[in-house]
């Protein structure tokens, strides 16, 4: 069974002006989002800055969601890493904290072969027993995991049963479902493919938008997930100038702005992100109006 169907969010990590993590608003954007009907959150990933974290940081983050959430909806804990022994090491951690679900990217920097990948996310799979979805996203790892090798690994390793696909090439996405046979539980992990992965078997996605329009998000998914994809595709096209505005600069800075103009104490950024650019800044409130969020 699918550790999730619909939108899960790919949850920011507001911080205090001082650096440290905001527990308090951090609890109350967990809350945001179950009230508003998100069907899974993913936490300590790109959107929750889990890189300028330290290892014990990203993990009280994450143990602090699962005790929140308290199996009130999944909770999918980013615990990948470049370095395998590390992926090993947070994903027992967050097995024995109660998480749902991993969320493993792609080594970066380091990059991989595909015998490389297979061996690296093999041994994440044969250290603990939860479900595993893989991450592909070459414009941030600069390394792309090949439709063969994820469907491989789905076949392969009982635990490992799907990928958050944030590649942007539907030929791929397409290619990959038809190797798949039904082994592999494919996510969108770009926010204005939605609809167009859906339609090709896709359950969900794991989406940025979510963090400042969970319900609207969640209703995209729903309407894939019961056939309607005419409908679906209105609200995906309505979201459209959305979207782009929510990735005018590099994730997280916009939604965090985003979250500031509904309410959240969402705080600053982690260097080397920054502010974002006052001229974005008013775009994004432009499509934040437009959208009926503000």
């Amino acid at each position: 069974m699918a550790i999730f169907k619909g939108a899960g969010v790919a949850i920011a990590t507001p911080f205090k002006e001082n650096g440290e993590v905001n527990y308090e608003e951090f609890e109350r954007l967990i809350e945001f989002q179950i009230e508003n009907g998100t069907d899974a959150i993913i936490v300590c990933g790109t959107t929750g800055e889990a890189a300028t974290m330290s290892e014990e940081e990203h993990m009280d983050v994450v143990k602090f969601c699962i005790d929140k959430v308290n199996k009130r909806i999944p909770v999918i804990a980013g615990t990948g890493s470049n370095c395998t022994e590390t992926a090993v090491n947070l994903s027992k951690l967050a097995e024995e904290y109660g998480a749902d679900g991993l969320l493993q990217v792609t080594p970066y920097y380091n990059k991989a072969t595909q015998s490389g990948l297979i061996a690296h996310f093999t041994a994440v799979a044969k250290a603990v027993n939860i479900p595993i979805l893989l991450y592909n996203v070459p414009s941030r790892t600069g390394c792309n995991m090949l439709p063969e090798t994820i469907v491989k690994l789905c076949r392969e390793n009982k635990n490992i049963v799907g990928v958050k696909d944030a590649v942007g090439n539907i030929s791929q996405t397409i290619k990959t479902m038809a190797l798949a046979e039904g082994c592999v539980d494919l996510y969108s992990g770009n926010d204005d493919e939605i609809v167009p992965i859906m339609s090709v078997g896709g359950l969900g996605v794991i989406s940025v938008l979510s963090n400042v329009a969970p319900r609207q998000t969640h209703e995209i998914c729903q309407k894939c997930l019961e056939g309607d994809f005419a409908a679906a595709r209105e609200l995906q096209f309505k979201a459209y100038p959305l979207v782009k505005a929510l990735f005018s600069e590099v994730n997280p800075i916009p939604v965090k702005s985003a979250l500031k103009m509904i309410g959240f104490a969402a705080g600053p950024l982690r260097l080397p992100l920054t502010e974002m650019e006052p001229e974005n800044q008013e775009k994004l409130k432009a499509e934040m109006k437009k959208y009926g969020l503000i």
